[in-house]
């Protein structure tokens, strides 16, 4: 949770790390994301990777396909970290620090939730931002290709052996954490990609990530499985959370995008964020808003508390 002077609003903050490339971080960090702005909040996006910047396309893909088509999507307050490349890493660590915490500045206090994609490796910003998280989401893909960034197994048992770096980065992050304002970082693995079949090895990778959690204190939960969906709907914008009339035009939804948003829908209610009837009652006033407004809906500050 950000800290401010006076402790007037405080941005609960979700970070969806893994220093592994491809285990789905910047979908699930979309779908939180509209998940939140359609249940009536003030939503800040921060994306932390200054080379891909998957997060910042994905947003961008949704305000022009919202424009061209006259849809206001709802979008949410959107920031993205320069890629720093000083000669010395102090240098770069020390521009990188000033960019998060002017982003950091104009965010907490304004809105409600803070979802922060970082990058698929390790780095001072990695680090930084998980030392600050509320919530901390690790997608995973469901192979022990994968599990392999959390911990080491005995192939034997499936038992966790011994921590990964990353896991270790989590843990002293969770330090840093308690010892900074006495708060909890809530770490949920999160299983993507999983087969529509229960197998063996997927039997097996679950037995270790309940062993991973004993010796961490983490929560897992089922995330999205492998579905063309997701890849499909990146170039306009859009989640499996919104109308997908809008994509399909005027085709019905599919089986697998129905299928797709109640998986998202899980991972929501599993995730435990604090989302109450007071957002609920403000996203049903913003849908009569959007109704009888022509005005294309941005950002969440439409309505006040």
């Amino acid at each position: 949770m950000f800290s401010t002077k006076d402790n007037s609003r405080m941005a609960y903050v979700i970070v969806v790390g893994n220093e592994k490339g491809g285990s789905g971080k910047t979908t699930t960090s979309m779908h939180i994301t509209i998940a939140l702005l359609n249940a009536g909040y003030k939503v800040a996006t921060i994306d932390l990777d200054g080379r891909q910047r998957s997060f910042t396309r994905y947003l961008e893909n949704r305000r022009n396909w919202s424009n061209r088509n006259g849809l206001g999507l709802l979008l949410p307050h959107h920031s993205a970290i320069d890629f720093s490349a000083k000669e010395l890493r102090t240098d770069s660590e020390a521009a990188d620090f000033s960019q998060f915490m002017d982003i950091v500045s104009q965010v907490e206090r304004e809105y409600d939730f803070v979802v922060i994609d970082t990058p698929g490796h390790d780095g001072y910003l990695m680090q930084l931002s998980h030392s600050v998280a509320d919530t901390l989401i690790t997608p995973i893909n469901d192979s022990y290709l994968d599990f392999d960034v959390l911990g080491h197994i005995d192939p034997g048992t499936a038992e966790v052996v011994e921590l990964s770096h990353y896991a270790t980065t989590v843990r002293e992050a969770r330090h840093r954490r308690r010892k900074a304002d006495n708060g909890i970082l809530d770490w949920v693995v999160v299983r993507n990609r999983v087969g529509s079949i229960n197998s063996r090895n997927a039997e097996s990778v679950m037995k270790s990530l309940s062993s991973l959690s004993m010796k961490l204190g983490c929560r897992v939960a089922n995330g999205i499985a492998e579905r063309v969906v997701f890849r499909e709907l990146f170039p306009v914008g859009l989640t499996v959370l919104d109308d997908l009339n809008i994509y399909t035009v005027g085709q019905s939804a599919t089986n697998s995008h129905l299928m797709a948003r109640q998986e998202v829908r899980s991972l929501i209610s599993a995730l435990r964020l604090p989302i109450d009837e007071l957002g609920k009652r403000r996203a049903q006033a913003r849908k009569v808003w959007a109704e009888n407004s022509a005005k294309p809906i941005d950002t969440m500050g439409l309505l006040a508390d």
